[in-house]
Protein backbone atom coordinates (compact mmCIF):
# COMPACT_ATOMS: atom_id res chain seq x y z
CA UNK A 1 0.00 0.00 0.00
CA UNK A 2 0.98 3.56 -0.84
CA UNK A 3 0.98 6.77 1.29
CA UNK A 4 1.93 9.75 -1.13
CA UNK A 5 2.51 12.70 0.39
CA UNK A 6 2.91 16.26 -0.88
CA UNK A 7 6.00 17.51 -0.14
CA UNK A 8 6.52 20.85 -2.00
CA UNK A 9 6.57 22.82 -5.46
CA UNK A 10 8.97 21.66 -7.68
CA UNK A 11 10.33 24.84 -7.59
CA UNK A 12 10.75 25.09 -4.57
CA UNK A 13 13.93 23.10 -4.90
CA UNK A 14 16.79 24.89 -7.21
CA UNK A 15 18.74 22.64 -9.83
CA UNK A 16 21.87 20.58 -8.14
CA UNK A 17 19.99 21.56 -4.44
CA UNK A 18 18.54 19.85 -1.19
CA UNK A 19 15.67 21.18 1.05
CA UNK A 20 14.28 20.00 4.26
CA UNK A 21 10.64 18.33 4.61
CA UNK A 22 9.29 17.46 7.86
CA UNK A 23 6.21 15.46 7.84
CA UNK A 24 4.07 13.90 10.97
CA UNK A 25 7.81 13.14 13.10
CA UNK A 26 9.79 12.62 10.21
CA UNK A 27 12.38 14.52 8.55
CA UNK A 28 13.10 13.99 4.55
CA UNK A 29 15.67 15.31 2.47
CA UNK A 30 14.50 16.44 -1.30
CA UNK A 31 17.11 17.03 -3.88
CA UNK A 32 17.00 18.27 -7.67
CA UNK A 33 19.38 17.34 -10.46
CA UNK A 34 17.89 18.74 -14.00
CA UNK A 35 14.19 17.49 -13.90
CA UNK A 36 15.09 14.47 -11.71
CA UNK A 37 13.55 14.73 -8.12
CA UNK A 38 14.46 12.36 -5.46
CA UNK A 39 13.90 11.96 -1.87
CA UNK A 40 15.54 10.39 0.81
CA UNK A 41 15.53 10.47 4.86
CA UNK A 42 16.71 13.56 6.52
CA UNK A 43 19.26 12.65 8.99
CA UNK A 44 22.76 11.88 8.72
CA UNK A 45 22.93 8.04 9.59
CA UNK A 46 26.21 8.51 11.60
CA UNK A 47 24.93 11.03 13.43
CA UNK A 48 21.80 12.10 13.01
CA UNK A 49 22.49 15.65 11.34
CA UNK A 50 20.02 17.47 8.69
CA UNK A 51 21.38 16.48 5.52
CA UNK A 52 19.42 20.17 3.91
CA UNK A 53 21.78 21.77 5.55
CA UNK A 54 24.69 19.94 3.46
CA UNK A 55 26.55 20.29 0.11
CA UNK A 56 25.22 18.50 -2.83
CA UNK A 57 27.50 17.81 -5.73
CA UNK A 58 26.44 15.79 -8.60
CA UNK A 59 24.64 12.83 -7.28
CA UNK A 60 25.90 13.24 -4.05
CA UNK A 61 24.71 14.75 -0.58
CA UNK A 62 28.05 15.43 1.83
CA UNK A 63 26.84 16.00 5.47
CA UNK A 64 27.73 19.54 7.20
CA UNK A 65 28.89 17.64 10.28
CA UNK A 66 31.89 15.46 8.98
CA UNK A 67 31.40 14.96 5.47
CA UNK A 68 29.89 11.62 5.28
CA UNK A 69 28.82 11.28 1.79
CA UNK A 70 25.78 9.46 0.22
CA UNK A 71 24.33 8.95 -3.35
CA UNK A 72 21.08 10.17 -2.90
CA UNK A 73 19.64 8.25 -6.02
CA UNK A 74 19.86 5.09 -3.91
CA UNK A 75 21.34 6.34 -0.56
CA UNK A 76 24.32 4.28 -0.62
CA UNK A 77 26.89 5.66 1.90
CA UNK A 78 30.18 6.48 -0.12
CA UNK A 79 32.71 6.29 3.04
CA UNK A 80 33.87 7.11 6.36
CA UNK A 81 32.66 8.15 8.83
CA UNK A 82 29.43 6.90 6.84
CA UNK A 83 28.76 3.27 6.42
CA UNK A 84 25.16 3.06 6.72
CA UNK A 85 22.75 3.78 3.91
CA UNK A 86 20.07 6.46 3.52
CA UNK A 87 16.59 5.47 3.16
CA UNK A 88 15.41 6.30 -0.11
CA UNK A 89 11.66 6.80 -0.96
CA UNK A 90 9.76 6.83 -4.23
CA UNK A 91 8.68 9.95 -5.97
CA UNK A 92 6.00 11.48 -8.54
CA UNK A 93 5.07 15.06 -10.05
CA UNK A 94 1.48 15.79 -10.19
CA UNK A 95 0.72 18.92 -11.44
CA UNK A 96 4.14 21.02 -10.12
CA UNK A 97 4.28 19.24 -6.96
CA UNK A 98 6.39 16.65 -5.59
CA UNK A 99 5.18 13.54 -3.71
CA UNK A 100 6.65 11.08 -1.61
CA UNK A 101 5.92 7.52 -1.02
CA UNK A 102 6.55 7.43 3.09
CA UNK A 103 5.09 3.93 3.19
Amino acid sequence: MTNWIKACATVDIEDEDVIRFDHADRTFALYRKDDAFFATDGLCTHQQVHLADGLVMDYTIECPKHNGRFDYRNGAAKGAPVCIDLKTYPVKIEDGFLFIDIS
